[in-house]
């Protein structure tokens, strides 16, 4: 029989109140609290912390403060990570994250999810599917990825937008639904 972690991160209903879900999650808190407490100066600190917090970094990686996510140990990070203020990884599935990722203020990951049926949703338990952020790719500030997205590589989201949906490599795309604007090149 498979555990509710398990279930979770193969994106079946799971229980979020889970014994070991609940304490993955103190953990991750725990450490994002002390993260965000570290001074900026002390960047080896720093890096020390995040390294323990999410599942993979880069050896370059610079997330501004604060910065919140539900387990941290599912979000894989390449190199030349840079995340600014105030963003949001809702990891209850994996986030893989590639190189030379630019991330604005206020940006938003969320795996997590509901059933959409209400006499469903009601009963409690949870989704959650992977989002993949390809390459090179930069994120405008105020987006929000929602779960089971994949962003190609090159490609750029513009400020504001809601990526509800794939988009492909190698071009700008914006809005609410985010949509291709035009090819970029490669």
């Amino acid at each position: 029989m498979k555990s509710e972690l398990q279930k979770m991160l193969d994106g079946e209903l799971y229980d979020a109140s889970d014994v070991q879900l609940v304490e993955m999650r103190v953990k991750a808190r725990t450490l994002a609290t002390q993260y965000n407490a570290i001074p900026v100066e002390h960047a080896a600190a720093r890096k020390a912390l995040l390294q323990q917090l999410l599942g993979k970094t880069g050896t370059n990686i610079d997330i501004q403060t604060p910065f919140y996510c539900d387990y941290g140990a599912h979000i894989y990070a390449g190199e030349n990570l840079f995340m600014n203020f105030n963003c949001i990884i809702l990891d209850c599935a994996e986030v893989r994250i590639g190189d030379n990722v630019m991330m604005g203020p206020n940006v938003q990951l969320y795996t997590a999810t509901h059933p959409l049926q209400a006499s469903e949703r009601i009963k409690g338990p949870e989704l959650a599917y992977p989002i993949t952020i390809g390459n090179n790719v930069w994120l405008g500030g105020g987006v929000i990825v929602c779960p089971g997205v994949t962003i190609g590589n090159n490609t750029t989201i513009g400020s504001g937008s809601v990526v509800t949906k794939d988009i492909p490599a190698n071009v700008f795309a914006a809005g609410n639904p985010c949509k291709v604007i035009k090819d970029l090149p490669a």
